[in-house]
């Protein structure tokens, strides 16, 4: 019978029955999850040094934002993360999200457009941070805690079929106006 430590950490020990041995060890399957996870949100990295990854990309993807008439833009500076507000213990008995603050820090330029040429100069510069709302974190375990609840993110293997639409062929409406109908699965 052979005794091994799991991955966890903890001195747990796992005893097999079997007879024929164990070929490989068994790999650590939340750990996967967890970096892609840490790499989505990069709170380790410095802030003004970030890849154009995970987090970094969605908001370079949508910044900067001009409006119609070219006035003004809102650009994207940087992102950081403030500390829980609560530990995941407590968010468990206190029916919390375990979750951080998100600050983005955003510029407005506003530019003052000549009417003749349409030379745009630069009137004024403000930059501050936005709170944007909390992102939820993962514990140490792999999970989500939501409103004190321990959720898990399950991988879909196979691909839903998506939207479906339809229509009743005349029969609902007395004017025999089609009826439309959609169903997302």
């Amino acid at each position: 019978m052979a005794q091994t430590q799991t991955f966890n950490g903890r001195r747990r020990v796992r005893k097999f029955f079997g007879k024929i041995p164990e070929v490989a060890e068994m790999p650590n399957l939340i750990e996967v999850q967890k970096a892609s996870y840490d790499q989505f949100l990069m709170v380790a990295e410095p802030k003004g040094g970030r890849p154009d990854e995970g987090l970094q990309a969605v908001f370079k993807s949508v910044f900067p934002i001009s409006d119609f008439s070219g006035s003004s833009m809102l650009e994207f500076v940087k992102y950081e993360f403030e500390g829980p507000k609560f530990d995941v213990d407590e968010c468990r008995q206190r029916d919390l999200t375990y979750a951080a603050p998100l600050k983005v820090t955003l510029r407005l330029i506003v530019f003052d457009i000549d009417e003749d040429t349409g030379a745009k100069s630069i009137k004024d510069i403000k930059e501050q941070d936005v709170y944007m709302g909390d992102m939820p974190l993962m514990t140490l375990n792999g999970t989500f805690i939501v409103n004190g609840t321990e959720r898990v993110i399950v991988s879909q293997m196979h691909r839903s079929p998506g939207v479906f639409f339809d229509h009743d062929k005349g029969k609902s409406h007395s004017s025999g106006k089609l009826l439309f109908a959609a169903r997302v699965i």
